[in-house]
């Protein structure tokens, strides 16, 4: 199996690197919003875990959006316990780079989040996003709980209606429950804080 192949297919279980049980250590204070980026959270808050492309230009993305608490990078939804970033990107632990939100239901919506999530992206395109290419960068919403579940599917729906009468294809976006969270390395969060002239491959449809 060549290198790209191996990058875009989803590994079984059994063939998934081992990980390991440590956590990644990470500074608990988001550098732009200062609310910690660790649990526990106010009690009033909700989460919201979504997978559009490098999570670098993502999570800024949504630490700009109006009653989002706090955000963090890290990755989700694949076989490894607690991977580093070489890990991910190796294809071997089906992991997706993910940004976890914190908002708050009283000023903004889940809906308003989905929103953000569909129109800073191509949600079409498998496992890539523009040039980056593996199954870290592929479209996932990971919900929490039924009613995420509902909304997601509704939003899917919709917005694959408009991406098809403005000329694209099928939307490849997952959506399926929020499993462990794993926080990414301490120099990604906020990575385009830290580093403002940063790569960022995120661009949406225009839709």
């Amino acid at each position: 199996m060549g290198l790209l192949s191996r990058k875009t297919e989803m590994p079984v279980r059994e063939r998934a690197l081992p990980g390991r049980d440590v956590k990644m250590p990470v500074t608990n204070r988001h550098t732009v919003l200062h609310n910690p980026i660790l649990p526990p959270f106010p009690e009033v808050l909700e989460l919201a875990t979504f997978g559009l492309g490098c999570f670098w230009g993502a999570e800024r993305k949504f630490w700009q959006a109006g009653g989002v608490w706090t955000t963090a990078v890290g990755y989700a939804a694949g076989h490894t316990p607690n991977p580093t970033y070489e890990e991910v990107c190796s294809g071997l632990t089906g992991h997706n780079e993910v940004v976890r939100v914190v908002f708050d239901p009283a000023e903004t919506s889940f809906d308003d989040m989905l929103r953000i999530f569909w129109e800073s992206h191509d949600p079409t395109q498998g496992m890539r996003q523009g040039g980056d290419v593996g199954t870290q960068y592929r479209s996932g919403i990971y919900v929490a709980g039924d009613v995420q579940r509902t909304q997601a599917g509704t939003s899917r729906e919709a917005f694959a209606k408009l991406l098809s009468d403005a000329g694209f294809g099928e939307i490849t976006t997952e959506i399926v429950d929020a499993g462990p969270f794993y926080y990414a390395e301490d120099y990604h969060q906020q990575y385009l804080d830290k580093n403002p002239s940063g790569y960022c491959g995120l661009g949406g449809t225009g839709v």
